[in-house]
């Protein structure tokens, strides 16, 4: 579960998977209490088909929220995404990247958990987004991505 840095309209937010395919959307007035929620992402790409989930909390961007996600694919593959979120109702959708940012390459795919590309979050650093992640829970990395370009390949 991801919970927003900040409120939105008086309420705290999340994003959590509360089955074993989508991410919903949950508010708590208390942050004790968080019921009902609604699915606003579905896998939609093949490298998503078999679940997705959230990768740490949503980062907040002038653009809107940006919500790094995992993708799990054929052959258990998982791969880490990105989705812009409205920053006013995280409800709406403003954009996704059609491809992983980051999946596993071939000779990455051998390890202790195989063809695996995770990260528990990321951070904004200026005007960069800067991802650590581990690969087949056998080594980590860091990446970073100017937002400008990470903007542009997501596609509304």
């Amino acid at each position: 579960m991801g919970l927003f840095p900040r409120q939105i309209d008086g309420r705290y937010a999340m994003i959590g998977r509360q089955d074993n395919e989508n991410l919903y959307l949950i508010y708590s007035d208390d942050l004790y209490c968080w019921e009902g929620g609604v699915a606003i992402l579905r896998p939609q790409f093949p490298w998503e088909f078999v679940q997705i989930g959230n990768c740490g909390a949503p980062i907040e961007l002038d653009e809107g929220w940006l919500l790094l996600t995992h993708g799990v694919g054929p052959i258990r593959r998982y791969s880490i995404g990105a989705v812009l979120l409205d920053k006013k109702d995280p409800s709406k959708l403003l954009a996704r990247a059609r491809e992983p940012l980051l999946r596993p390459e071939l000779s990455e795919r051998g390890g202790y958990v195989p063809n695996v590309v995770y990260t528990c979050g990321a951070m904004r650093h200026g005007e960069k987004i800067v991802l650590p992640y581990a690969i087949s829970d056998t080594f980590c990395s860091f990446g970073s991505i100017e937002i400008s370009a990470l903007l542009r390949i997501m596609e509304s």
